[in-house]
């Protein structure tokens, strides 16, 4: 069964194949399998408790507003996230490789019972202020879905290390590799740069970051510019350690934030890293 967009429905969530076919899931009193794909008007579910997700199935949310603000949760190990579309379908692939997985919980996407959910955002959420960064859904490669992290450098190609996990909202800064303490690695380059892509004007009067703090391995950065998609900059010293930093600064209000001009203290170690960088402020 091939996936098929319902004319009537608002919202649409599908769980696909990797050659686009529907997948079935069963259910402990259903006589036998059943597709999983579901429609709702302002909020839209799919469950079953007999599922394996394989190797580039893909979970598809179909909106019928964009631009817009939804509320997804694809995977019980993932905190259900307030993200903005900007266009109408988004195709979450699913990867199970080691290196995807050395980033998650074990359990993530590795379960037979499954629990899938977006609805659209209330107004309350979207006036709301918060960390407009904050996207534990986010990855690599994704067009029209925000927020988004990428970066100019990332060490090894390695999903510990990736850009996604500084704004993925797991603060556990006082190791570094696999699961929970995943950063944004710049495998040593001077130049490293990331960029957290808002999709629309947000006003920022306050920054979070967690600077990785696993040492005598880690080196630290005393000091880094953000620059703002208005062309303006703030510049922070950071103080040596693993607990969050927060920063009061004018309003900005911008659709793209950059953290770069990194400056490294003078130490021994040449591994400085990034737990997190939160963006808090509102829509403007």
């Amino acid at each position: 069964m091939k996936f098929r967009k319902d004319a009537q429905a608002m919202l649409q969530l599908t769980i696909l194949d990797a050659s686009g076919n529907v997948k079935q899931g069963k259910n402990d009193y259903d006589a036998g399998p059943k597709p999983l794909h579901n429609t709702g008007t302002d909020s839209v579910f799919v469950a079953t408790q007999k599922m394996t997700f394989t190797e580039g199935d893909v979970i598809r949310l179909h909106v019928d507003q964009v631009p817009g603000y939804y509320v997804v949760q694809f995977d019980e190990t993932l905190a259900p996230t307030i993200v903005y579309l900007t266009v109408p379908t988004w195709d979450y692939t699913v990867t199970l490789t080691p290196n995807a997985q050395d980033a998650r919980p074990e359990a993530a996407f590795k379960t037979a019972r499954h629990y899938l959910s977006a609805r659209r955002a209330t107004r309350a959420e979207i006036t709301s202020e918060r960390d407009w960064a904050l996207n534990p859904h986010d990855q690599p490669l994704v067009d029209g879905i925000f927020p988004h992290a990428h970066a100019n450098v990332e060490t090894r190609n390695d999903a510990t290390f990736f850009a996604q996990n500084a704004i993925d909202g797991v603060w556990a800064s006082s190791l570094h590799g696999e699961y929970p303490y995943m950063s944004w690695g710049i495998n040593q380059d001077p130049h490293a740069a990331m960029t957290v892509e808002l999709g629309r004007p947000v006003t920022i009067s306050r920054v979070g970051v967690v600077l990785r703090a696993d040492f005598p391995h880690d080196s630290w950065w005393q000091r880094g510019v953000l620059t703002f998609s208005d062309g303006t900059n703030e510049v922070l010293t950071f103080r040596k350690t693993g607990e969050p930093q927060y920063f009061d600064i004018q309003p900005h209000t911008a659709t793209a934030v950059t953290f770069h001009d990194l400056q490294r203290a003078d130490d021994s170690s040449p591994f400085p890293a990034l737990t997190s960088l939160q963006l808090y402020g509102r829509n403007a």
